[in-house]
């Protein structure tokens, strides 16, 4: 489908049903609707070979409908001038050198959401780039990122958007740099060690720019949008009446066809699906009359082939309804994604980190917030406190909704670092939004880029977050627990508002294994706090939060491990006491 460049000219092939005639046009001929008049093949498509057209030609396709004339871009267009521009051909070959990169293992994930736009701008009056993201790779592998997941990236109106309002689904957003610069950026990730989740929009198109629309001039039921989408009540969705008709084979094989270019072609090591709830069901909720069998037998198909082909690429589903069956396998009856965003961590944990007053903090539902499991598997999840939902449409950053004016002060640096230490310890795939390492203020925008300088300004937040995610990734061999499967939420105290957990990977855990985290949200100081302990010996401080290296605010206390006594506590044999600062967290495991 689209233009095919080869040795000899470019063939080009669209799917137009209603369609008296096709022709391509485009700079190869003048522009002119004459000279390659497209011959009719079965069920509605039109192809012809142009010899003489190349990459890097201008194009569009010329349809007559009821002796209406129709100038639209291709569907397929890997490349656009831009979104109210036209078509190029472009050329698939790429050089990606020795890339051999090894998708990390799902459990030792830690996922960096980023805007291209604003996540390394030049200046306020310029939108970032593929390239400019590659600038950033070395941070991010020294932070200990190993996935970035971009915000949508194909063709959108104007230079400055979220992504979310898709014009030209194939078309890599030509301010961003394009389908070259993509690539590039995806190599260079690779040699980073960073792995490339790509944000796909396939429960709407458009609304704006959208040539997709009434295609090839046909539509029903008072305008309706034609061949591409539903034509009735299924078309209603909240940015629009535009819903992909997911029934029609032609519009199916279009969505897969997408979701596997991204990571055939383009080498993505994953796609994040957007708001899915909104392909299953018109109202993206439960109520089984306004559900969409299609939609779901849809997403089902292209998971199942990515098991199938690619089965180290990860799919990942914003659902946000709970629903386990997103999560489960195709063979189960599941929908067959391999992890989703989860609304029931992001919520407790956000409340019991902004809510004013520690007398109304709930322990209870941190704890449970902790232990959400989908399909018996710690990592069919994604956990975070900040994504760039969470922090925009009436939100800000975690900092900021904790003190609104003062997300730079005492207690907003610790009550945010308090939820990125869960955030990366609890059971889940752990994502970090941009910025939210070196306390990017305020809320996101399309059009704010970051503030770079801000990491000189908190080099030690940067550090907190460093040493987290090498704790989660276990990269100095003591914390093999937080990459494991196994969790018990053992020591749950609403009156002082504490809890503790603990984390192993093999059989019943042990030294450099289980690892154990306890959690303040109280602004309160203990000298001797008693916890249970899962094993005896040395329990050793691997983090603590509140380590003045961290921030010069913070209090430096002294929280220096422990050896364990017999004695039951907690459900378990032995128990221990440590000192432990206001909002702090610490993460102990046995010395072997």
């Amino acid at each position: 489908m689209g233009a095919v460049p080869h040795a000899g000219g470019t063939t080009f092939r669209v799917w137009a049903p209603n369609a008296e005639s096709v022709a391509v046009i485009g700079t190869f001929n003048e522009w002119s609707a004459d000279k390659n008049p497209l011959q009719h093949e079965e069920n509605g498509y039109w192809a012809a070979d142009v010899a003489g057209a190349k990459p890097g030609d201008e194009y569009k396709f010329h349809l007559i409908n009821q002796g209406n004339p129709i100038d639209r871009n291709d569907p397929y267009a890997r490349q656009m001038t831009n979104s109210a521009g036209t078509s190029v051909v472009h050329d698939p070959n790429f050089d990606w050198g020795d890339d051999h990169f090894q998708m990390p293992a799902w459990n030792e994930l830690v996922i960096y959401e980023l805007h291209v736009g604003t996540f390394n701008a030049p200046d306020a009056d310029h939108v970032g780039t593929f390239l400019s993201v590659a600038e950033k790779f070395p941070y991010l592998r020294d932070l200990g990122i190993n996935c970035i997941e971009l915000l949508p990236a194909t063709e959108f109106p104007g230079s400055r958007s979220w992504g979310y309002n898709p014009a030209n689904p194939f078309a890599l957003e030509s301010d961003y740099g394009g389908p070259v610069a993509f690539k590039e950026m995806v190599k260079q990730a690779h040699q980073h060690g960073i792995a490339v989740v790509l944000d796909v929009v396939y429960n709407h198109f458009g609304p704006g720019d959208l040539d997709l629309w009434q295609f090839d001039g046909w539509s029903e039921n008072d305008g309706g949008g034609g061949i591409y989408f539903y034509n009735d009540w299924r078309a209603k969705t909240p940015w629009g009446n535009n819903r992909p008709d997911y029934g029609r084979p032609e519009v199916r094989q279009y969505i897969r066809d997408n979701a596997l270019m991204w990571l055939q072609e383009y080498r993505c090591d994953g796609l994040r699906a957007d708001a899915i709830a909104f392909i299953r069901n018109v109202k993206g909720e439960e109520n089984p009359g306004d559900d969409l069998p299609d939609g779901w037998s849809l997403m089902r198909w292209i998971n199942e082939e990515i098991d199938q082909t690619m089965p180290w690429k990860i799919t990942i589903a914003e659902d946000m309804r709970g629903n386990c069956a997103i999560t489960e396998s195709v063979a189960n009856g599941g929908q067959g994604f391999d992890s989703q965003w989860d609304s029931s961590f992001v919520y407790p944990i956000r409340e019991a980190l902004t809510t004013p007053n520690d007398a109304d903090r709930n322990m209870a539902a941190v704890a449970e917030a902790l232990t959400q499991l989908y399909n018996d598997n710690a990592f069919r999840r994604v956990i975070y406190t900040e994504s760039h939902d969470e922090v925009a449409n009436g939100k800000s950053r975690v900092a900021e909704e904790i003190m609104p004016g003062e997300a730079d002060g005492y207690f907003s640096k610790k009550r945010t670092t308090l939820g990125a230490a869960l955030v990366l310890t609890a059971p889940g795939i752990p994502m970090l939004f941009q910025g939210q390492e070196f306390l990017a203020l305020g809320a996101f925008n399309d059009a704010e880029p970051l503030e770079w300088q801000d990491v000189a300004a908190h080099p030690g937040m940067v550090q907190l977050y460093r040493d987290l995610i090498g704790l989660r990734r276990n990269l100095s061999g003591h914390t093999r627990g937080l990459g494991g499967q196994h969790t018990h939420v053992f020591h749950v105290n609403n009156d002082a508002k504490l809890v503790a957990f603990a984390r192993w990977a093999d059989g019943d855990g042990g030294p450099n294994d289980t690892t154990v985290v306890l959690a303040n949200f109280a602004n309160q100081t203990y000298e001797h706090y008693t916890i249970g302990l899962p094993g005896p010996g040395r329990w050793k401080v691997r983090f603590n939060s509140d380590w003045k290296g961290y921030d010069g605010d913070f209090g430096d206390f002294d929280s220096l491990g422990m050896e364990a006594e017999e004695g039951e506590y907690d459900g378990y044999a032995w128990h221990g006491s440590i000192g432990l600062a206001p909002y702090a967290v610490l993460i102990l495991s046995q010395e072997g």
